[in-house]
């Protein structure tokens, strides 16, 4: 089920949040710091947003946002904070955090933005899933198919990808079947999208 990842050194606030949070429905999982979250098997649960606080001993959670950006992590980050500035909630959005919420934050306030959260994330995965999905088709094309596939979804038709790559149509023709088999596409359009999707553009 999705989970509310919990990151303060703040024993009290911990459990504060955490109540509310269950109460709210939600599966939470607290740690005490940035360090201790990383530890654990975090990247199972998905999809998941984090509440993070910013100033903690060791890790803070700015350099924790950092090491999950390293990690390509699909994971929603909604900072609280008692000590932000306004210099230090621009870097966190800037870098890609969902909301800097100043305490005391609001029950509403709160929920609201986790909510936000746990929809984006079951959004930004399934897009990574579909992209993952189409590179393994990707895969499977042999470079010459590979540069049928390119040329023709730029729009070019047979002939001319027969002419650019120095064959004859009929073999074009061929490599162009196994490409929409391959790609399992029923039509033309269907695979620009998918190029498109995977940047391999007009």
């Amino acid at each position: 089920m999705p989970t509310v990842f919990l990151v303060d050194d703040d024993v009290s606030v911990r459990r504060g949040l955490s109540r509310l949070l269950k109460s709210a429905g939600h599966h939470v999982a607290a740690f005490a710091s940035a360090r201790e979250f990383l530890d654990s098997d975090w990247a199972s649960h998905v999809p998941a947003c984090l509440v993070l606080d910013v100033r903690m001993p060791g890790l803070s959670g700015l350099d924790l946002q950092r090491e999950l950006q390293n990690e390509k992590a699909i994971l929603p980050i909604i900072f609280i904070t008692g000590h932000g500035d306004i210099p230090m909630g621009v870097k966190a959005m800037k870098d890609g955090a969902m909301d800097f919420l100043p305490k005391p934050v609001t029950d509403k306030q709160l929920l609201e933005a986790i909510e936000r959260g746990l929809t984006r994330a079951e959004h930004d995965r399934a897009e990574r899933d579909e992209l993952e999905d189409i590179q393994r088709h990707i895969d499977t094309l042999t470079p010459r198919e590979r540069e049928v596939m390119t040329l023709i979804v730029k729009g070019l038709l047979n002939k001319q990808v027969a002419f650019e790559l120095g064959t004859v149509e009929k073999t074009i023709k061929v490599h162009r079947a196994r490409v929409m088999e391959k790609m399992q596409v029923q039509s033309l359009a269907e695979l620009v999208r998918i190029a498109e999707r995977a940047g391999i553009s007009k």
